[in-house]
């Protein structure tokens, strides 16, 4: 029974700290551009990786 009394008021705390942090994130803006993160990783922009030992250079 004196479980019951600190692990039910330690569960809301912890729920609570949760939803602050949701809504901590969704005011900072993490969640605005969800599209653009997925499109963004398959954009190559970068060109092809290149040896040393190929270009002749040291």
């Amino acid at each position: 029974m004196t479980a019951i009394l600190w692990l039910i008021p330690a569960a809301l705390i912890l729920g609570a700290l949760g939803l602050a942090a949701f809504f901590w994130t969704t005011r900072s803006g993490q969640y605005d551009d969800l599209q653009g993160a997925a499109e963004r990783i398959l954009i190559d922009d970068d060109g092809p990786i290149v040896d040393e030992d190929e270009t002749g250079e040291r």
